[in-house]
């Protein structure tokens, strides 16, 4: 490796890799308490053609490892609970998750629903601020979605996934220098670098290349045998890499919505219109943050025997509005055929950006604006009186779109036992 290479980079960024642990299984045991302390494996059965797509820690003690065939995953482990990947759910927790990442910065990039890189460059002056984000995201992942991460802040985009890796599961670790890295991952396998897989390391080591160090001394070889990929290897080695956090860009986006899954199939319709008036607040906040408006409302609703409908309606006026994107789907809503629901949502389509959008009647004319807030002032003084203590000094807490989820389902159980 050259050494003005080595040099010349420069350590100017501060980024923070947080990666959920056994996403989809930790999901399934956070809303089923009885599979805590079962070897679980999400995918594919045993008896069919399919693979592993996660598995929970307990089940990892067994060998069974992500990508694994299902066959060979019961061979190892004949005890594990099989489940099926509930995409669905996993993507409205990834949606929680991405709404507790942003509310930090806007520079974040999503590699899964359960991963992601936030640039905390220009909103933490040191490593020393950067921790902080860092331990307060997992504990807000922990008291919001009742699951735990794992995070890593380093100077850039490898190192802080390495930093991240480090302590699995729910661990924080930092490496805030390049020399930390390098020192870190020099005996370790060549695996251990960014792209290495199981083809590239097999090449290697066939080479006599088995650890970074190895890697290092015989750089001759490595770019003789892999070419461009050698070189960037060899970058990665010494801890340069040159990625920058590519963001979520809000013309990106085709729709904002929120939905909700219930523990148990539910047939009060009225509880329903609750749960979307609820929802339109993290709808809401998502649109406020993009700085998007909505001329469409669409509503969600899936059936205990897992058909899906949908419905939609243009409004006259573009909005960003909870209680407007409310209303509208409480009309939809009343369209539904009546049967048990396991799934609602809601949402906005055909967005645009503010400029150069037309100002709405509320916007002008304050009188509509208070109409607006006295009915909707009315919606929480029914929620309170149906629901008792239940809203007592949340309200704060539900406009920012925060326990939203945790509410609902409490709500659920109190309007069970009052029946």
């Amino acid at each position: 490796m050259p050494e003005s290479l080595y040099v010349e980079y420069q350590e100017n960024q501060i980024i923070l890799h947080v990666d959920m642990d056994a996403f989809y299984a930790s999901v399934e045991m956070r809303d089923n308490p009885t599979l805590k302390d079962m070897p679980l494996i999400i995918g594919a059965k045993p008896t069919e053609r399919g693979v592993v797509a996660t598995c929970n820690y307990e089940a990892r003690k067994y060998g069974v490892r992500s990508a694994m065939n299902s066959k060979e995953a019961f061979r190892l482990c004949p005890k594990a609970v099989f489940l099926y990947p509930d995409f669905e759910k996993y993507k409205a927790v990834s949606e929680e998750l991405h709404e507790i990442l942003e509310s930090y910065t806007k520079q974040v990039e999503y590699i899964a629903l359960d991963e992601g890189y936030l640039d905390l460059t220009e909103v933490a002056k040191d490593f020393s601020e950067a921790e902080k984000i860092g331990r307060e995201i997992q504990r807000r992942v922990a008291e919001e979605l009742k699951l735990t991460c794992s995070v890593g802040i380093s100077y850039g985009k490898t190192a802080a996934k390495t930093a991240s890796e480090e302590k699995k599961p729910n661990g924080f670790f930092m490496i805030p220098r390049r020399e930390d890295y390098v020192e870190l991952l020099r005996d370790r396998d060549v695996r251990a670098l960014f792209t290495v897989g199981a083809k590239t390391a097999e090449k290697l080591y066939s080479f006599g290349i088995y650890t970074v160090k190895d890697l290092q001394e015989k750089e001759k070889e490595v770019l003789r045998l892999l070419g461009n990929q050698g070189k960037m290897l060899l970058e990665l080695s010494y801890g340069i890499d040159h990625r920058k956090v590519v963001p979520y860009r809000p013309e990106d986006t085709q729709s904002i919505s929120k939905e909700m899954t219930f523990q148990e199939d539910v047939t009060d319709y009225s509880f329903l219109d609750d749960v979307l008036f609820l929802l339109s607040f993290r709808v809401e906040n998502r649109a406020k943050r993009y700085g998007l408006y909505a001329r469409g409302v669409s509503l969600k609703i899936t059936f205990a025997d897992m058909k899906t409908i949908t419905r939609s309606a243009l409004i006259s006026e573009s909005t960003q509005s909870a209680f407007s994107l409310y209303k509208n789907a409480s009309t939809l809503l009343q369209q539904i055929p009546r049967r048990r629901v396991r799934l609602i949502g809601e949402g906005f389509y055909h967005l645009e950006e503010n400029e150069g959008r037309q100002l709405s009647f509320s916007d002008i004319f304050t009188e509509e604006k208070e109409r607006e807030e006295r009915e909707m002032e009315e919606c929480w003084q029914q929620l309170e009186a149906r629901y008792g203590t239940l809203f007592q000094d949340r309200k704060t807490t539900i406009l920012s779109g925060e326990r939203v989820y945790d509410l609902i389902e409490e709500m659920r159980i109190y309007g069970r036992k009052q029946n």
